[in-house]
């Protein structure tokens, strides 16, 4: 291992594409001094089996990261595993050949990737002298890029083994812009893993979004653990922190049986697990001889994603027919397992047989909406995924939960917002003498309303229905006194008819043996919020569900049966001959005065109670104190 240096300058990944045996592998080792072919076997047979990797530093500090792919058609999956993740493209056609099947088919892929930078090399010019041929070769590459993303590309003629042309080929790729990092966070899609002895587990891959440092974190998706990163390498040296390009890990806490290529190590939280994408699709730009149909209701494919392939049923319903303004259409994929995605990934799709390319497209949504949500799917919200991002994300989904975290559309804030003014109008409506409606009764009816307007469990739903009330609160709509809800209009409290209902109530209750409580409430024309005040405010005191005193006889009755406790054990014969009321008043009384050890029961009557005894203790002290000074 290498010292440790400084972060390595900005990097650009540049993929090889081009059919078998036109010479990629040489052109880079002619261009880097380096052979990509890092297998025995691919430098035995003189071919590209795998992926394999050659970097060029250019005068400027910058550095391309080259990854070089297998031109045989029966490798194209791996092809798709290094050119997932590129920057720009390298297309190579030989001079003495020209344009081939497997040209055509990773153009054809390139495209459906969206690759739209680069640079195409007539390679092998020493085996052509005819100016007219050399000509026809470069016309005939620029008209079959014409066809695709990479149009405005430029062609170079060269040879690897006479040196021609080389020097504009690195000029060209010199010319090539470096990507702007992302502001979501480091990603890196796995391409390779292995273990080395002594040191631990080793995964390669094309760093983006962000700086990826010793010691620090990353996310495993999927699999949603936190790995640590141990050693950082670049292009061979250990480095504290690299910010793009291809990039070594060394992963502690974990086995490398437990990594496989096509997951990814993030910090960014936009990055998920997912077995359900919605996708724009572009069709593929056909450049065979045989036109292949864009990807249609229940086509079975093969979804090509960063360094990811996975089988994937393309849904093309009713409410997914959806032709975009770019001409790409709107489709979603399940996938046969969980792969690493996000909003904005690039992706190709495969037909399985006879191999070929289906299309290509971006992800827009990798946790679309499911049930009700899903009903919000139009062109309109459709075509704004392709520019709005999480805004457009949000208004698709209605309500975005994250956590504690709770996001609503514009709309559905609207909607459960006028319900819930229309709700407590409606509440003062049909009772007038309440102070306003209860909180959590507006919580509840609220919560199922948001469960009508977007897919939500019923935790989330009673997170939105609070979100919903506190920002009514907050802009006025609605005020909010203790746990009850009242339009703003009407003035807090009870209303006055029924805060002299309460009076003529408390008044009835001022007697020994008071009448029953419903029956004076509705006597006093009490209602049951009036009735709620009273205990609230403690201007009664209710001991039975039908059985209340007002606090002032309640105290006068209390203070009466602990004098005569004081003096000699308290029967509830004499109570009540003191009380002028009936043995059921009293029972409940000193059973009261029991139950809160004011008095306490013995066989010859109630004596005071140890509350009751300590009270009087501390008053002695209180006026012993009083009168010493």
């Amino acid at each position: 291992m290498a010292e440790a240096g400084f972060r390595p300058a900005a990097s650009l990944v540049v993929g090889t594409a081009g059919h078998i045996d036109h010479g990629k592998t040489t052109l880079l080792r002619r261009l880097t001094g380096i052979d990509a072919d890092r297998l025995p076997e691919e430098r035995r047979r003189g071919m590209t089996i795998d992926v394999g990797y050659a970097h060029l530093a250019l005068p400027d500090g910058r550095v391309i990261d080259f990854v070089d792919v297998p031109g045989h058609d029966r490798l194209v999956g791996n092809m798709l595993v290094g050119a997932g993740e590129i920057d720009a493209a390298l297309l190579v056609v030989a001079a003495d050949d020209g344009p081939n099947a497997q040209t055509l088919e990773h153009l054809e892929l390139l495209d459906a990737l969206g690759i739209c930078r680069g640079i195409a090399v007539v390679t092998k010019a020493d085996l052509v002298d005819d100016l007219r041929r050399r000509a026809a070769l470069v016309a005939e590459v620029e008209m079959l890029l014409a066809r695709t993303t990479l149009a405005a590309v430029p062609v170079r003629l060269a040879s690897a083994h006479t040196g021609e042309g080389i020097d504009e080929v690195r000029d060209a790729l010199a010319s090539l812009p470096v990507p702007a990092a992302g502001d979501g966070g480091a990603r890196l899609a796995i391409d390779r893993v292995f273990s080395v002895r002594g040191r631990g587990t080793v995964v390669t891959g094309s760093l983006r979004g962000g700086a990826v440092g010793r010691g620090g974190m990353l996310r495993l998706v999927p699999g949603d653990r936190l790995l640590r990163v141990r050693e950082v390498q670049v292009r061979s040296s250990t480095v504290e922190a690299a910010d793009g390009g291809r990039t070594a890990l060394l992963i502690g806490g974990v086995e490398a049986a437990e990594l496989a290529r096509g997951a990814a190590l993030t910090i960014d939280p936009a990055v998920v697990a997912t077995s359900r994408i919605l996708v724009a699709v572009r069709p593929p730009a056909g450049l065979g001889r045989r036109p292949i149909p864009a990807p249609a209701d229940a086509d079975r494919l093969r979804l090509h994603l960063g360094t990811a392939q996975v089988d994937a049923l393309v849904v093309r319903g009713p409410r997914e027919a959806i032709q975009l303004p770019d001409g790409s259409s709107l489709a979603i994929l399940r996938l046969a397992h969980p792969i690493a995605a996000a909003a904005g990934d690039r992706f190709a799709l495969r037909a399985p047989s006879p191999g070929a390319t289906a299309g290509g497209g971006i992800v827009l949504d990798p946790l679309p909406p499911r049930g009700i949500s899903r009903r919000r799917l139009t062109p309109e919200r459709a075509s704004a995924l392709t520019t709005d991002g999480e805004d457009a994300r949000l208004d698709l989904h209605g309500v975005l939960v994250d956590g504690d975290r709770v996001r609503l559309a514009p709309d559905v804030m609207s909607s459960l917002g006028d319900a819930a003014v229309e709700i407590v109008r409606a509440h003062h409506a049909a009772e007038p003498s309440s102070p306003g409606l209860a909180l959590p009764a507006l919580r509840e009816t609220l919560a199922v309303r948001s469960r009508r307007l977007a897919t939500l469990d019923r935790a989330a739903a009673d997170r939105v229905a609070g979100q919903v009330i506190e920002t009514a609160v907050d802009i006025g709509t609605l005020a909010r006194d203790d746990d009850r809800l009242r339009d703003p209009a009407r003035p807090a409290g009870l209303p006055p008819e029924v805060r002299a209902a309460m009076d003529r109530l408390e008044a009835a209750l001022a007697a020994p043996a008071p009448p029953p409580l419903a029956e004076a409430a509705r006597a006093a024309g009490c209602p049951p919020d009036g009735l709620k005040a009273l205990e609230r405010e403690r201007r009664i005191v209710r001991l039975e569900d039908d059985l209340a005193w007002s606090a002032a006889t309640w105290r006068d009755l209390t203070r009466r049966a602990l004098a005569m406790a004081a003096s000699a054990p308290l029967t509830p014969a004499a109570f009540r001959d003191e009380t002028g009321t009936s043995r059921r008043y009293v029972l409940v009384l000193l059973e009261d005065l029991d139950r809160r050890g004011l008095l306490r029961r013995t066989d010859a009557g109630h004596v005071l109670g140890p509350r009751a005894i300590e009270r009087m203790r501390e008053r002695a002290t209180a006026a012993a104190t009083a009168g010493d000074r």
